[in-house]
């Protein structure tokens, strides 16, 4: 049940039929041509923008055109009570009230999946990714959510989701982190004191790890590193990987499938990826320019395999190889989204953080040059998140290291908190992370007020002893909506609508924004009650209006959809 995508056809249905008598050419386009729900002080349901679009295309003033439109709608579809042609050629339609008590009840029957938009694509979300050297930290938790959260609007959508970590297992961090680990080891067992080095990881998690692997491992042989390199990383990767899998499972985040680095490393997947693109000449050996702003004298011109990104919309070419002839990190990037694409994904998408912003357009082309432009993939950058608690920059205990672990955080407000307010910015700008506006009990927690719309409805059905799951009954005799019901019927008009965009648009931050509107109009509605007699839901522990509560019921199962894609509690009671 999509009621604006419904009527778009409608419409353009007619339209088509009438091709002659509007004088439009075969050659017309309605790519533009959308229908929305116009602004409340419009008292319509529809709100089409045809008349403008074929306006232009064939040279007529578009509120003549609209005029035309107008009669022949009125004539040809009988769901219209009123139709007006406003501002600069807007076409409005107010629908009668037996369509609308059809598309009440169609919405309640389509509850569950009411807003899905049945699309049916392959998708692979890769997101959080952090290097395997410790427990997440507060900057991975915004990209955690942002791609947790994308993918379950995917599926709503319609869309088969994969949800990916890719485990960096290989490279010299982790050597450092192992090593990490065996001075750690050395220090309990050996009481050595640990070497605070540059490239060394100082965090006391680093301790935990150690004395977990000594507990499974009591005789390990710790006098010499190399010997057990193989051994110990493998026990150190674990222990890790176990944390931030804990931390993600206290986000409420699970994923599909953790993908290891080294498994490329097995199956030669970076030769095999650099022969994908020099079998279509995307790969020459040549030399690259100094990167700017390094001095010439200091750069080492060297022959090396080259990437040709320009071919795709980089902004240079991209090497493949260090001075040493060894592969770059982005030469097993390659390798790593050329297995994706032999996934037979229709889309990939990427979430990175704030670091790799200027990395997008390198690893969107070598997707394009693997599949032959027949995979999509779509980089999101999620942005810095700032804590701030009592109006100042928050600074919490670093028992990590040198960060902020998602565990601290978790320890200061819930997870229903974090994940709602990590989306109510757009992904592309910072966040300011308040710990006082989680915790208030106000319109300014958003999270608050979206639970308190669906605690107060579900008071409603306690006081009337009404099972909210019932079907919905109306009054078609004396079916009436005031201006509330109204606005709050064509605000669930548009769900659909919001779910697609996102969707599109890869930004669930949009669910968040509609939720709250939506819980803003309903608490509205709910205050008039308090200070107007005409507006109260209920006399005398009856309902006054059987369709007040058919609308009341659809607010509901919006609010339970959209919570459900955020993956955040709707407490019944507050």
């Amino acid at each position: 049940m999509n009621v604006l995508e419904n009527y778009l056809e409608k419409i353009k249905k007619i339209i088509l039929k009438k091709i002659k008598e509007l004088n439009i050419s075969e050659n017309y386009n309605f790519e533009s041509v959308n229908i929305e729900v116009p602004p409340t002080n419009f008292d319509f349901d529809l709100s089409c923008n045809i008349a403008m679009v074929l306006g232009k295309q064939i040279k007529e003033n578009p509120k003549n055109l609209a005029e035309k439109i107008k009669k022949i709608l009125l004539k040809e579809c009988k769901d219209f009570d009123s139709v007006q042609v406003a501002g600069p050629g807007f076409i409005n339609m107010r629908l009668n009230n037996s369509v609308l008590q059809n598309i009440i009840i169609g919405i309640y029957k389509d509850k569950n999946s009411y807003g899905s938009n049945k699309k049916n694509k392959k998708y692979n979300v890769e997101f959080v990714s952090a290097n395997p050297t410790g427990p997440m930290h507060v900057g991975h938790c915004r990209g955690a959510v942002f791609g947790d959260v994308l993918s379950n609007l995917l599926k709503f959508n319609g869309n088969k989701v994969t949800k990916e970590y890719y485990v960096n297992d290989c490279g010299n961090q982790i050597k450092n982190f192992v090593e990490s680990v065996f001075l750690r080891l050395r220090e309990i067992k050996h009481k050595e004191k640990f070497k605070n080095e540059k490239d060394l990881y100082p965090g006391e998690y680093i301790i935990d790890i150690a004395n977990k692997i000594l507990k499974e491992k009591p005789d390990i042989d710790l006098n010499n590193f190399k010997n057990i390199y193989n051994l110990l990383k493998k026990e150190s990767l674990r222990c890790s990987m176990d944390l931030v899998k804990t931390d993600l499972n206290n986000l409420g985040i699970k994923h599909d499938n953790f993908f290891y680095e080294s498994q490329l490393m097995e199956k030669d997947s970076v030769n095999n990826a650099v022969k994908i693109l020099k079998d279509n000449n995307f790969v020459e050996e040549g030399f690259l320019k100094p990167p700017k702003g390094e001095e010439t004298k200091d750069w080492k011109k060297t022959k090396r395999l080259i990437f040709k990104s320009t071919l795709f919309g980089d902004d240079t070419d991209r090497s493949l190889q260090k001075n040493d002839g060894s592969w770059t990190y982005f030469a097993n990037d390659v390798a790593y989204h050329a297995d994706k694409v032999l996934r037979n994904y229709d889309f990939l998408v990427d979430i990175l953080g704030a670091d790799h912003t200027g990395y997008t357009k390198r690893i969107t082309a070598a997707v394009a040059a693997l599949s032959n432009n027949k995979v999509i993939l779509k980089c999101k950058v999620c942005q810095l998140v700032k804590l701030y608690k009592k109006g100042k920059p928050f600074k919490m205990s670093k028992r990590a290291g040198d960060f902020i672990s998602v565990n601290d955080l978790l320890n200061e407000v819930d997870k229903d908190s974090i994940r709602f307010m990590m989306l109510n910015r757009s992904n592309d700008v910072e966040l300011d992370f308040d710990f006082d506006k989680v915790l208030e009990k106000t319109k300014d927690n958003p999270v608050f007020y979206v639970q308190y719309c669906y605690a107060r409805i579900s008071s409603l059905f306690r006081t009337l002893n009404i099972d909210s799951a019932q079907e919905i009954k109306l009054e078609t005799d004396n079916f009436k909506l005031n201006v509330f019901e109204k606005n709050l019927l064509r605000k669930i008009f548009n769900w659909p609508k919001v779910i697609d965009s996102a969707s599109l648009r890869y930004e669930p931050h949009r669910i968040v924004f509609y939720l709250y509107d939506l819980a803003t109009l309903f608490h509205s509605y709910w205050s008039k009650g308090n200070e107007d007699e005409k507006y109260k839901f209920i006399i005398d522990s009856k309902i006054k209006n059987l369709n007040t509560l058919a609308i009341i019921k659809l607010v509901a199962l919006v609010v339970e959809n959209g919570m459900k894609i955020l993956d955040v509690s709707l407490p019944k009671k507050m």
